[in-house]
């Protein structure tokens, strides 16, 4: 296997190292040009036990002239939740809807770096961003659910994906529902327009919608900040299991919640993400005075 072809490799704990190293006579020598390969794998390999679902690359942003986003580099796991946190205007809901391009819509904007999801370049010539939205799901900071009936809120994605099997889609519908535990409580009213639910039960909705189209990646936008405490308690609880099987990543101005329900959190500051680490670290022992700063309430 030629050297440049596994030299930033990731590997887990239980692959072996290539080259047949494991199978080398501890009296021999090895050449020298397979030595220095060795040499150089070695110090590039990352053992973990998870791989990066998300990786971004010295990410630039303006909105026209303002500066946004300022070199913004960070990783997020598969199946983990990541919080962003920081006070109001930081650039931290910006930097979450270019996760999936949401501010392609904003006109005059421009994008420097790179964002990668599964390891393809999110915004390379020729990737269709709906397929890119399919696969990495939007809940907004407000319930907004369509003028429809439950069922067909959570049908929309499926329908205007082009499936047209009904016994499919009443399935999808109740597995969704079930998998945003809303199912006990609507399974009776599925007719019923989705207006008649109350806020947290419509914001479990927008997020069964989003799961119906079999995302890998969900973004939440504040998702419990217009709820009561609790409504807030099950979105959080939901958002619990959902990392079984979800990567999620959530801006929220609540640290309580980010420290409730997150692996990870990053403080973003005037458009720096200025630091991020285990979420336990960040609120008991950050490395940044900034940091420290905002989570004891000094300014924000």
């Amino acid at each position: 296997m030629p050297c440049a072809s596994i030299s930033r490799r990731r590997l887990r704990r239980t692959d072996s190292i290539p080259f047949g190293m494991s199978e080398q006579k501890s009296s021999g020598l090895l050449e020298p040009a397979r030595a220095n390969c060795l040499q150089n794998l070695l110090r590039n390999i990352n053992y973990t036990d998870k791989m990066n679902k998300i990786e971004t690359h010295d990410v630039n942003f303006w909105y026209g002239d303002f500066h946004a986003l300022k070199g913004i580099s960070m990783n997020i796991e598969e199946k983990s939740v990541v919080a962003f946190i920081g006070p109001s205007g930081c650039g931290k809901s910006t930097f979450l809807r270019l996760l999936n391009r949401m501010n392609d819509l904003i006109p005059g904007t421009r994008l420097e770096g790179k964002i990668q999801i599964d390891g393809q370049d999110i915004y390379a010539k020729g990737v269709q961003v709906d397929e890119l939205r399919k696969n990495v799901g939007m809940v907004f900071q407000r319930p907004n659910p369509f003028p429809k009936s439950i069922f067909e809120n959570v049908a929309y994605g499926l329908r205007v994906n082009g499936v047209k099997d009904e016994s499919f889609i009443r399935q999808r519908v109740e597995e969704t529902l079930k998998g945003a535990a809303l199912w006990d409580e609507v399974k009776d009213k599925l007719k019923v327009s989705a207006y008649a639910l109350s806020g947290g039960q419509q914001q479990r909705l927008c997020i069964a919608r989003a799961m119906a189209v079999s995302p890998s990646v969900l973004l939440m936008d504040e998702p419990a900040s217009a709820l009561d405490p609790i409504s807030t308690a099950k979105v959080e609880e939901l958002i619990h299991e959902l990392k079984n099987d979800y990567t999620i990543v959530i801006v929220t101005h609540n640290m309580q919640q980010a420290a409730r329900v997150s692996d990870r959190t990053a403080f973003f500051y005037m458009g720096n993400m200025v630091e991020i680490g285990d979420t336990k670290d960040i609120f008991t022992n950050p490395t940044k005075l900034e940091t420290q700063n905002y989570i004891t309430g000094r300014f924000g």
